[in-house]
Formats: structure tokens, C-alpha cells, sequence
């Protein structure tokens, strides 16, 4: 066993599957609720509020409520209920606040704020008993269980299936509630692929890019963030059709991109944008599709549902990125200056 593997981040990430596996029977009774007041009086928009890895599984949510259910998503500020105290005409609005604690003060206030002005909260979290699950109307069960490492990994993987769960739901999807339930087969064969390869240019680097795009778009922002909070590197996500748009300018030989190729028709967007990073003498990596000019890693993609396929590309990214860290010389478990918990107003 490599000193890798005795990490918390490694053995929380790699009991994944068996973490979605339970939230199957966990989250049946919020699903069917939330269902039927859905039927009785759908929402004309939704708002997601959430901090960390969990606003990047609300940036998962938005993609699917908007291509799956047609329905509109904004981000919530959290300031506006806590600092500002303003109100806030929410009417039918579904309010999704997720959190892997249940706890942060300002996504509390943020919930309660939003009952006050007429929202109905889903609270999508690790902790049934926490104050923001005691606001909610709904709650739909992470299932996560006990999550040590400060860095996120399964509960974030968890509130991915929580949402697409949900939106299937909704829109009565059999064949995407069916490749949600084949989820934690396909998570256990994710983490056995070996992307080592990038390790060297990864360890080396004092500053990457992140590209996604569509759902995938949530996994390139969390994927940046692990590079930050656990390897003390410099990161920054893009969708893939405004990564040009500037911050091409500080692209130089050898600075490495990592892309998370979609599944569906939002690939067909990456191949003429590696060549450009590539004739720049950048080091390109590509999860999903192979890329003109790219090193290809392996990656397990679900073809007739394609928005489940970034939850595949999370999972293998969480181990190589605890390697990463070990390699630099630092603890994945206890990032300085970090918390599991954050407390904001």
C-alpha cells in the first residue's frame, strides 16, 4: 500500500459507490414528496444556494433543471439574507440549498430566509438533524456518512446523484433513474483507472486550467478547487467556450490544461480549442474524448445518459489528485488554514 492510500481523502473517495448505493433507499420518501407537490404546483424557477464543493454540485443541478425540466436556476447569494436582510418575492420558487453539514450559518439564515418569502426548501444534505434540515420542507439525504478529510469527495459525489435522482424524478426519466441505480458498479471501475501519467506535470506546475463545459462544466470547478485546497496549486476552471476569450493570454510552453470532455454534443466544442492550447506549447490532458495534441486519460462515459458521465470523471479525478498532493509534499486531509465545517455571514 503507497502512502497515498492510507489517506482519509483516499479511502472516503473509494466508498463512493457504496455511499450511492445506500442513498437509493434513503432519499425514496423526500423524492416521492417532493414529486407531488412538484405535480400539485411546479416551481417557475428554482434557486440554488450553496458554498465549496456543494455550489459546484448546484452548478450540476442547474444544467439538468434547465436541459432535463426546462425549468429556470439562479444562484443564490447568501449575503442577501444574511447581510442585507432583504426581501424577496420567491413565490413558487423551489429554494435547494445544499450542504454536506446542514450547519454554515449563512446557508441556515439563507433557508430561513427563504420560507419567510414563500419559497419551499429542499434541503439536500449529510445530516438529517442539522438546523438547515430542520427548516427544510423536503429533505433529501446525502447518505454520505461520516466524511473526516476536510476535502470534500464522496458527499460531493452524493449530492451529484442526489440532484440528477431528483430531476429524473421529475420529468418521469426510467432510463435515467435506471443509469443512476447502475451508478455505484461503474464508480467502483472509475477509481481503478490509472491516470499517473499526468502526476509529472501536475507536481511541477505552479499554475493550471480546468476546462469543462455543459454539466461537466460542475466537475471542472470542483476539480480545481481539490487542486487548490490539497496540493497548494493555483487553478482555474473554465467552460470551454470562454477559456479564449482571455485568459489564453498567460498560456506558455508547458503550462498544463486539463479538459473534461462531455459525453454529448458539447465535445464537438473541444477539438479545434486543444489545438490552440497545444500550438501554444501547452501541456494538454484530456478526460473523456481524445484531443488533437492531448494526452488521453481514461475515462468511463455513460452514452444514453450523458450527464451522469462527469460523476464517472469526478470519481477518477479524486485519486489521482490524493496522489498529487502526497507527491508535493503536503496532507490531502488537513489543508492549513481549512475547516471541514466554514463558517460564514
Amino acid at each position: 500500500m503507497s502512502v497515498a492510500e492510507t489517506s482519509l481523502m483516499f479511502k472516503e473517495a473509494s466508498s463512493s459507490s457504496s455511499s450511492v448505493q445506500s442513498q437509493f433507499t434513503d432519499m425514496e420518501n423526500g423524492l416521492a414528496a417532493i414529486a407531488l407537490e412538484f405535480n400539485i404546483r411546479p416551481p417557475s424557477f428554482v434557486l440554488m444556494c450553496a458554498r465549496g464543493s456543494s455550489d459546484h454540485a448546484g452548478l450540476y443541478g442547474k444544467y439538468l433543471f434547465e436541459t432535463q425540466l426546462g425549468v429556470p436556476v439562479v444562484s443564490f447569494a447568501p449575503s442577501v439574507a444574511s447581510i442585507y436582510q432583504s426581501s424577496m418575492r420567491l413565490g413558487d420558487a423551489f429554494f435547494i440549498c445544499i450542504s454536506q453539514s446542514g450547519q454554515s450559518d449563512d446557508l441556515v439564515i439563507s433557508a430561513e430566509f427563504a420560507a419567510r418569502n414563500g419559497a419551499r426548501v429542499i434541503a439536500i444534505t449529510n445530516d438529517l438533524s442539522s438546523p438547515l434540515a430542520e427548516i427544510a420542507d423536503f429533505i433529501l439525504p446525502i447518505s454520505a456518512g461520516s466524511e473526516q478529510s476536510v476535502a470534500a469527495t464522496k458527499s460531493y459525489i452524493c449530492s451529484l446523484t442526489a440532484l440528477a435522482n431528483l430531476v429524473f424524478c421529475l420529468t418521469g426519466n426510467a432510463a435515467g433513474v435506471e443509469a443512476v441505480r447502475l451508478l455505484p458498479g461503474q464508480l467502483e471501475s472509475a477509481w481503478q483507472l490509472d491516470w499517473s501519467v499526468c502526476l509529472p506535470s501536475f507536481s511541477e506546475a505552479s499554475s493550471l486550467f480546468v476546462v469543462g463545459r455543459g454539466a461537466g462544466l460542475a466537475v471542472a470547478e470542483e476539480a480545481a478547487l481539490k487542486f487548490k485546497e490539497t496540493c497548494a496549486l493555483h487553478a482555474e476552471a473554465f467552460s470551454a467556450a470562454e477559456v479564449k476569450h482571455g485568459p489564453m493570454t498567460i498560456v506558455r510552453d508547458g503550462f498544463p490544461v486539463l479538459f473534461f470532455v462531455p459525453s454529448d454534443e458539447a465535445a464537438n466544442s473541444y477539438g479545434e480549442l486543444a489545438e490552440s492550447f497545444s500550438e501554444r506549447g501547452a501541456k494538454c490532458f484530456s478526460v473523456g474524448a481524445a484531443l488533437p495534441g492531448a494526452v488521453h486519460l481514461p475515462a468511463l462515459s455513460i452514452s444514453n445518459v450523458p450527464v451522469l458521465t462527469p460523476v464517472l470523471q469526478i470519481q477518477t479525478f479524486y485519486r489521482m489528485v490524493n496522489a498529487l498532493s502526497h507527491e508535493r509534499g503536503l496532507n490531502p486531509d488537513n489543508p492549513p488554514f481549512l475547516n471541514k465545517v466554514t463558517v460564514t455571514r
